[in-house]
């Protein structure tokens, strides 16, 4: 009896290694253990045959041959489950999200100033980086020999005529001398200045440029839209102070300060220990600009505006270094 049991046991192990699916799986349980013709109930059943010192010595032996047997096959049933389930994943289950970065801080503040813009009227206008002097100064009221077209403040490609744009007033220029009133469009992009780089200055930033003409349009119309510019990007409790400035472009030109969010007007390297940070220069387009861009200066009125906006960036984010903003550090990127 004890080798019946070896070789049952041997021959039940050999199959069950060579099982490669489920139904090779229940066609071994069947065989080996089906109630009326498994080969191990077979041996069971010869169990009342025995005399009383055989069914002690072999009881427990048959009986442990089928629990080994049962738990075998538990085993291999996990294991063929768990290949076939990477053999043929489930596509229906969720994947784990991989993490995408974020936008850059510049890059928010352009979407949330086109947002607001789009929702007052406004259009979203682009130009070329690659600007002619025809754009970038003289249609802008800039003439020959003006201080702003030296090469002290301006990087030509080619001089006299070719040049990196300062400002994207260019493109306001190229709006207004190919299209004609009503006019309400927003320009952001890059710009370009021949300036030593420090805390709130470089060579490479960008500008927001903004422009309204139709009839009847006066400094009052200027003034709002700019308090609720700033209102929409710092809140309602934002400081603003306005003051007569000088640009060739308009007249009368306005110059909008805000208050230093790093010192709160206290005074510090960021303002300069002025307490206001310069926001944006703006004006009434100047009656020699339109009539430049062809666009007549008795029947239309508009203003524009011009923002730094990687010094607005650095308020809205607490960013007190310029350079951070393109540094390459991943925080800001």
């Amino acid at each position: 009896m004890k080798t019946t049991i070896e070789q049952n046991q041997l021959a039940f192990t050999k199959a069950l290694n060579s099982a490669t699916d489920e139904t090779a799986l229940q066609l071994l349980k069947t065989k080996y253990l089906s109630k009326k013709n498994g080969l191990t109930t077979k041996l069971l059943q010869t169990l009342p045959k025995l005399t009383p010192a055989d069914k002690r010595q072999f009881g427990p032996l048959l009986n442990k041959l089928k629990q080994n047997q049962e738990h075998a096959l538990e085993r291999k049933l996990i294991e063929l489950k768990k290949r076939a389930s990477s053999a043929h994943p489930d596509l229906t289950i969720p994947g784990r999200a991989k993490s995408a970065g974020h936008l850059h801080p510049t890059t928010i503040t352009i979407r949330e100033l086109n947002s607001f813009f789009r929702y007052h009227g406004f259009s979203i206008g682009e130009g070329p980086e690659i600007e002619t002097v025809e754009y970038n100064f003289r249609r802008l009221n800039l003439p020959e020999g003006h201080p702003a077209t030296d090469l002290q403040d301006t990087l030509f490609v080619r001089e006299p005529n070719i040049l990196l744009r300062t400002h994207t007033s260019s493109v306001e220029a190229r709006i207004l001398s190919t299209h004609q009133p009503p006019l309400r469009v927003v320009v952001p992009g890059k710009v370009y200045r021949n300036e030593t780089t420090n805390k709130t200055n470089g060579s490479f930033f960008h500008h927001y440029q903004g422009l309204v003409v139709d009839k009847g349009i006066n400094i009052c119309h200027l003034k709002h839209l700019l308090t609720l510019v700033h209102q929409h990007l710092f809140g309602q409790d934002v400081v603003l102070r306005y003051r007569y400035k000088y640009y060739p472009e308009v007249s009368p030109g306005m110059g909008i300060d805000m208050q230093c969010k790093f010192c709160l007007g206290k005074g510090c390297e960021v303002c300069k220990d002025r307490g206001w940070i310069e926001s944006l220069g703006s004006g009434m387009i100047h009656y020699h600009t339109l009539k430049a861009c062809g666009i007549n200066p008795e029947v239309y009125t508009g203003f524009a505006f011009g923002m730094g906006l990687d010094r607005l960036v650095m308020s809205k984010f607490g960013i007190s270094d310029i350079r951070k903003l393109y540094g390459g550090e991943l925080v800001y990127s």
